[in-house]
């Protein structure tokens, strides 16, 4: 079983006759869910997947929102977009509220009890893991079952969490890193646990959930499944902020890993670091090996090309800087249709979550733009660039079924504003605007400094 964002990543391919790869493209944007067709105070929206969760035809996201003007604060939602035949019409009902999904930070989705029906899994940033099973019909009337198992109580903070059948059972297991607590910081923090969790038959019996431990860093910020190193069963890749490094612990099968560094060849830019919040990965050199890339704090996009030998460094490549805005999101995608892969990403501005307060546009703002894989290298094409945003998942599929790839996503920072979005990709023959807000008011736009 693969994130959802896999599974929908098989939409991203297409080719194009080379008329229509050189039509110019721009973005228009679209509102799924914000506060003003849900709750009032839905703030602070971050983690999302899509999926059909009631088997009706149509892609659903299932995202998650921290409320988190102010760090601290104990509450939470879960909300669904239920999908339609009209990628602009979405029905949005709440899943799980307040207490029960404490700073909402991450979610995926899977089939965790073989019943044939997806579920949901919230990792939550100011507390604890809870599952939801589905009803199999009533979806957007009746209460889903629920349980926060108790191994995931009073434990500081869950940042990730993916679902996976790592030995290959045909039963999923949960893969999930905490960070120890939502404001740790620094090299002195603690070791905390990367683990994945054995689910009993069934998951509701939270009591049941057996967690086990892979490996213990300073402050864990991702443990990302994946097949690194393509043998047919998944591994994990393993981010550590306060250690600023990546490693991936290699399935040897029955659920054993061993633990592998990742050293690179030569040094990230000067005042960077890596820490592995978000990367994605293709075989971007066509050598037949998996390549990552990965957001490095805080301006750059890099790529680490996988060594022949796993025992030696992984060459560095610099795809390109957003620089002053800081860096937080990327999706790989052909976007242009020329048969290769881009890099869509998106920034975190770092001022007042709710006012404009920032005043130079050599602060870090929100910004949304995508580096284009060319002959000559990579190739940085600007979509927007507001005072307050914050865009930190993008899922790349042709929503509108026009032949080209859309972006659904979700943006923080900007309160009222925040709340999940989509990016309707458009084709023309002439040079349009970049970028079409889907509000007349909104957070202050500001131009690009390159």
């Amino acid at each position: 079983m693969v994130k959802a964002l896999s599974i929908i990543f098989l939409f991203s391919s297409f080719i194009f006759s080379e008329e229509e790869a050189k039509k110019y493209i721009s973005w228009k944007e679209h509102v799924i869910d914000d506060s003003t067709s849900g709750p009032k105070d839905l703030e602070g929206s971050d983690g999302l997947v899509m999926a059909d969760l009631d088997k009706d035809g149509y892609l659903d996201v299932i995202s998650v929102h921290e409320l988190d003007t102010q760090y601290g604060v104990p509450e939470g939602y879960v909300r669904i977009a239920w999908g339609s035949k009209n990628p602009f019409e979405w029905t949005s009902t709440t899943l799980a509220s307040g207490s029960e999904a404490p700073s909402a930070e991450d979610v995926d989705v899977a089939d965790a009890d073989g019943d044939g029906w997806l579920d949901i899994v919230v990792a939550c940033e100011l507390a604890h893991l809870i599952y939801f099973k589905n009803p199999t019909k009533g979806h957007r009337e009746v209460r889903w079952e629920r349980t926060i198992p108790e191994s995931t109580l009073n434990r500081g903070s869950f940042i990730r969490v993916f679902f996976s059948d790592l030995d290959g059972d045909g039963k999923v297991e949960v893969i999930t890193a905490n960070k120890g607590g939502e404001n740790a910081s620094g090299s002195n923090s603690p070791l905390n646990n990367v683990s994945f969790y054995k689910l009993p038959k069934e998951p509701l019996n939270g009591n049941q959930w057996e967690e086990v431990v892979l490996t213990k860093v300073k402050i864990p910020i991702n443990s990302q499944p994946v097949d690194l190193d393509e043998d047919g069963d998944m591994d994990i890749v393993v981010g550590s902020r306060g250690e600023t490094r990546i490693l991936w612990m290699e399935n040897l099968g029955n659920l054993n890993f061993e633990e592998h560094e990742i050293n690179l060849s030569k040094n990230l830019p000067s005042g960077s670091w890596l820490t592995g919040f978000n990367m994605d990965y293709q075989d971007l050199n066509q050598d037949g090996r998996l390549d990552i890339v990965s957001t490095v704090w805080p301006y750059y996009l890099i790529v680490l090309y996988q060594p022949l030998d796993l025992n030696t460094t992984w060459d560095l490549e610099v795809i390109g800087s957003i620089k002053p805005d800081h860096l937080v999101s990327v999706s790989l995608a052909d976007i242009d249709s020329d048969g290769d892969f881009d890099a869509f990403v998106g920034s975190y501005s770092r001022g007042s979550r709710d006012k404009d307060d920032l005043s130079s546009s050599n602060q870090a703002l929100g910004s949304v733009a995508w580096f284009e894989n060319t002959e000559l290298g990579w190739e940085k094409n600007n979509i927007l660039r507001r005072k307050r945003g914050m865009y930190d998942k993008w899922i790349p599929l042709d929503l509108d079924k026009d032949g080209d790839l859309d972006f659904v996503g979700t943006r923080g920072n900007s309160k009222p504003y925040d709340g999940v979005i989509w990016l309707e990709q458009i084709r023309s023959n002439k040079q349009l605007p970049n970028f079409s807000p889907a509000r007349i008011k909104d957070s202050i736009n500001i131009p690009f400094v390159d």
